[in-house]
């Protein structure tokens, strides 16, 4: 059976060889590679990460991604016990609550935005996201569906009108990536919130904020009460 390492690993060696060429640091490539493949290749919170392995899987040196790593724990990705090991964040209870009440605070004023200034390019990559996660949730492909979800909300964060208010509701939602989709969630509640994520992207395409926002805020009300009911359970 693999490890999170064997799952990590095989993510990070998929992906080009990194080139030297590249104009960005070291430690800049590293974050990005490690940031994309924990919260895409299947970990589970807890799991332990190893500094070595995966300085070998990127080919490059330990000190960069031991950086990388500093930095992503900083963001709540990966805690870090000095001196013993490195896992994938597992946030309490608490912690999942409060990130989700501050997303219910920024992220609706993030769609009205979206709604009155996103460019075709980002309206267009939003229809993506949505008819892959149609796709993805009748499939029961619950890795298609998280990954098509990432980039639904990344979009909206990279393309905010407010580069401060898309950078806070993205960490934000970095920090409890693991808990917004696992094993306790039904099939019921992806289609309903695939159906939720597509009725914000027909607010925004029709220009109309008001109700754009509105529907956001009713989204990640329905979040929480689902985060709320399966995490009470342990």
């Amino acid at each position: 059976m693999a490890t999170a390492m064997d799952k990590l690993e095989k993510y990070l060696l998929a992906m080009d060889k990194v080139d030297e060429a590249d104009s960005r640091l070291l430690r800049q490539v590293a974050y990005d590679r490690l940031q994309e493949a924990i919260r895409h290749a299947d970990l589970e919170p807890g799991d332990p990460l190893s500094e070595t392995r995966i300085s070998k899987a990127l080919g490059i040196s330990r000190t960069p991604v031991r950086e990388a790593l500093q930095q992503l724990a900083q963001e709540g990705l990966v805690q870090i016990i000095p001196g013993r090991a490195i896992t994938v964040a597992a946030p309490s209870i608490q912690e999942v609550l409060e990130v989700v009440h501050v997303r219910e605070l920024l992220e609706p004023e993030l769609i009205r935005l979206a709604a009155e200034a996103l460019p075709v390019e980002a309206r267009e990559i939003l229809q993506s996201c949505i008819q892959e996660m149609e796709r993805a949730a009748r499939a029961g492909d619950r890795a298609g569906w998280s990954k098509a979800d990432s980039i639904f909300h990344e979009t909206l964060s990279n393309f905010c009108p407010n580069r401060l208010l898309g950078q806070l509701v993205f960490q934000a939602r970095n920090r409890v990536h693991s808990t917004a989709i696992d094993e306790q969630t039904t099939d019921t509640r992806i289609v309903e919130c695939t159906a939720e994520h597509k009725q914000v992207v027909e607010a925004i395409i029709s220009h109309d904020p008001e109700t754009a926002e509105r529907l956001m805020r009713e989204h990640i009300q329905q979040l929480r009460h689902s985060m709320f009911k399966r995490l009470v359970r342990y």
